[in-house]
């Protein structure tokens, strides 16, 4: 069945608004474990602006699901990494003046790097994926790259609206079915939501999506608890469906 990544970054953002004390991302990350989350996914960038070393030290052997580690494919992170050994690690591409990922990671283009790191935390015992856009010719390189896993970018289908929400989701679902087909563990995350999550939680060839701003926002009106099952209620519902025979 289709499981749920929870992202918690923003939890964090909403901390350091005063650069205090609440909410914890810890008590956060158990809570959704609690509330059906397969997984805490948490993203420590560089510049710090939500994660801090110290919050990943705490979850990491707190948890009993899988931490899921977003960072770039940078000496500094990759030595983090080694220091807190999460299950999983997703390498994303980060510039600072972003406000949030604004696309997928350029394996093509940074092959040189990525394989290397890809291979030195897969042979610690980590599984490696790669954020990538959901074009055939990044799916290539990071089987190349030998990474056990891709992330689709779904930001573009997050935010495509009438005839080219068709198209967008349509490449989501090739790409899905490719990787799938090359035995890539297929995830997907960036800009899901209530509303358009979905039509992608029911593409089979998809195991896992990761959610974090729209389940952060809103908790606000719903909770955590029932912000985290709402959205796991949604992807089953679609997933089963999809899976009926027709």
């Amino acid at each position: 069945m289709i499981e749920l990544g929870v992202n918690i970054d923003h939890i964090a953002t909403i901390r350091q608004a005063r650069r205090g004390h609440e909410p914890d991302p810890l008590k956060a990350a158990l809570l959704a474990e609690e509330y059906g989350a397969d997984a805490i996914t948490l993203h420590v960038r560089e510049d710090r602006r939500h994660m801090q070393d110290d919050d990943v030290r705490r979850i990491r052997p707190a948890i009993s699901t899988r931490l899921n580690f977003e960072c770039a494919v940078v000496e500094g992170m990759l030595r983090l990494v080694e220091e807190i050994q999460p299950q999983d690690v997703c390498f994303v591409p980060e510039r600072r003046e972003e406000v949030t990922t604004e696309g997928g990671l350029d394996v093509i283009g940074g092959f040189h790097l990525i394989a290397p790191a890809v291979a030195r935390l897969q042979d610690q015992g980590m599984r490696v994926s790669l954020f990538i856009d959901p074009e055939p010719d990044q799916i290539e390189a990071a089987l190349r790259c030998g990474a056990k896993a891709v992330e689709l970018h779904t930001g573009a289908y997050a935010h495509a609206v009438g005839a080219r929400l068709d198209h967008e989701l349509a490449r989501v679902r090739k790409a899905a079915d490719f990787g799938f087909s090359e035995g890539l563990r297929v995830n997907a995350g960036h800009g899901l939501n209530y509303e358009n999550v979905s039509a992608i939680a029911a593409i089979e060839s998809i195991t896992e999506l990761n959610i974090g701003h729209s389940i952060v926002a809103n908790s606000v009106f719903l909770g955590w608890e029932g912000a985290i099952r709402t959205m796991k209620e949604k992807m089953v519902t679609s997933r089963l469906q999809a899976l009926r025979p027709r």
